[in-house]
């Protein structure tokens, strides 16, 4: 692990073209691992930890999803990397949106995986609140337990206990605030309409957290939409081979 503007990161392969990956809320760049491993031969591939998750320092109690847009840039900038494609998994997905919005100039390509451009309606909303007061009365461990199995099309896949040993190393104060953030987060449709940036839209066939429906929100000739028959949410662990052709089918269209 490298650490750079407080981020914790990894950093593979030596390619001409640099892809960012960026977890979901309670992940690592862990989640990445098996896709890493095939793209590394091909491109350079960074994974980091956001704020409070894995071993990246929080940014305190209040922050916002720009923040973590900004975060990512400074830490692009520390690095002296001009040009990433940027592959953001459900909260990343997120803060991909708000790069996107804000500095679309040191984007070559974005995805949303498991994700979506849609605000919380206003279960989701209150869903948030819930989660805010599991962990602080459960704390992280109980948190993670009750909601890692959820995000799994298969209630015994083997990655289960993976995704929960890397949701343990999240902070208290990374999951509230990355909670509030996404509770407080925009709508950004018109990201995905008006970028004039080539977009992958990846579903999951029973990602029964954010469905398709939410993912594939805006259509257009810039934008390709994947579904991965039999995953979840989580189709970095669960159909790794075949978001990774995805992937390099994605960056080598241009």
């Amino acid at each position: 692990m490298n650490k750079s503007n407080k981020l914790s990161y990894i950093d593979s392969g030596e390619g001409k073209k640099t892809l960012l990956f960026i977890h979901g809320f309670c992940g690592s760049h862990g989640y990445w691992q098996d896709i890493i491993s095939g793209l590394k031969d091909k491109y350079r591939v960074i994974a980091i930890d956001l704020p409070g998750h894995g071993a990246s320092e929080s940014l305190g109690a209040s922050f916002t999803i720009e923040d973590m847009a900004v975060n990512i840039a400074a830490f692009l900038d520390e690095q002296q990397i001009n040009q990433v494609y940027m592959f953001g998994h459900s909260l990343g997905g997120y803060i991909t949106l708000s790069f996107a919005e804000q500095f679309a100039e040191k984007l070559s390509g974005f995805s949303l995986i498991h994700s979506t451009a849609l605000p919380d309606d206003e279960a989701g909303k209150e869903g948030r609140l819930k989660s805010v007061e599991k962990i602080e009365i459960d704390g992280i461990p109980a948190f993670i337990d009750g909601l890692v199995p959820k995000l799994f099309a298969k209630s015994d896949d083997p990655n289960i206990e993976n995704a929960k040993e890397i949701g343990y190393k999240t902070s208290e104060s990374g999951a509230i605030g990355s909670l509030y953030a996404m509770r407080k987060r925009r709508d950004r449709n018109h990201v995905l309409k008006d970028t004039k940036l080539p977009v992958l839209l990846v579903a999951g066939e029973q990602d029964k957290v954010i469905p398709a429906k939410k993912t594939f929100t805006v259509k257009g000739d810039h934008i390709k939409e994947v579904i991965l028959k039999g995953s979840g949410h989580m189709g970095m662990l669960e159909a790794p081979g075949k978001l990774a052709e995805e992937i390099i089918r994605f960056v080598e269209e241009k």
